[in-house]
Parts: structure tokens; sequence; C-alpha cells
């Protein structure tokens, strides 16, 4: 008789705690996922966004490295790079003025017979998640250098 009673007076309370239990569990379960999903892809768009920024770097290094400082045109130059081509760059070498180099005295009126020629070098990257698919997820980087080039001051033009 005792038996009976003892089971009348149970109402399941550890079946209703060990189901809050589950249901707290599963959310911090999923919240930790979406945790780590946003962090994949903001790890994803920083790793494209270093391949753009070093992409423009190496444009850089190729349009300087080339040496055609031309005063009457821009010089241009196309690349692709990476090891699946989903990097792109164009790299331009426009000149900006030149200067006349003051002699010895530093007299600003009289030139050395030398003068600077003053270029800026612009590149431009873009790493493509899928090249030939724009997506909002592409990078983008541009760096410029300023440099000059010391020369004649009246320079022959070859025919």
């Amino acid at each position: 008789m005792k038996n009976r009673n003892y089971q009348k007076k149970q109402s399941g309370a550890a079946l209703v705690v060990g189901l809050i239990l589950l249901v707290v569990i599963t959310v911090l379960a999923v919240s930790g996922m979406n945790t780590a999903t946003t962090e994949l892809a903001m790890a994803r768009n920083d790793q494209n966004y270093e391949n753009a920024f070093q992409a423009a770097e190496t444009g850089l290094a190729a349009a300087l490295t080339q040496g055609i400082y031309e005063t009457g045109i821009n010089t241009t130059i196309n690349q692709t790079i990476g090891t699946y081509g989903n990097e792109s760059v164009t790299a331009t070498i426009n000149f900006e003025k030149d200067t006349i180099v003051p002699d010895k005295a530093f007299s600003l009126g009289v030139g050395s017979g030398i003068r600077a020629y003053h270029f800026i070098a612009t590149s431009q990257a873009v790493s493509a998640r899928d090249p030939g698919n724009p997506t909002d997820r592409d990078a983008s980087a541009v760096h410029t250098q300023a440099f000059y080039v010391v020369g004649p001051e009246n320079p022959q033009i070859p025919d």
C-alpha cells in the first residue's frame, strides 16, 4: 500500500527540468554555431582583402621594375596573379611634372642642366571570390607611390 501512495505523489518535475535544460543547451549550441560561422566568414573576407593588398603591392613593384618612365604618355601594366587567377592588377605610371635641380649653390633661378621628372605610380588590385562573377565579398585595394627620376634638362627624344 505504501508504494501506491508514493507513485501518486510524483508529479513529473524531473521531466520538466530535463526538458528545460535540453532547450537551454540547444539554444547555446545554435548560438555557438552561428558565432563560428560568422567568424569563419570574417576570416575569409580578411584573407581576401590581404590577397588584394599584396596584389596591389606586387603591381607597384612590377610597374617600377619595368623602367618605362615616359613623360608624354602614361604607362599601364595589366596582370593576373594568384594560384587560381583570383587577383587582377592594373598598374599605371603617370607623369606629373618636371622641376629643375639647382646647382651646388642652390640658386633657384639657375639650373645645373639636370631636371627631376616626377611620376605617380598607382596600382589597383581586385581579389575575386569567383572570377568572372562579381560578388559582394570581392575585395579591392589601391596603392599609390610617388617617385622621381633625375635626367638631363633637355632629354634627347629618339627618332
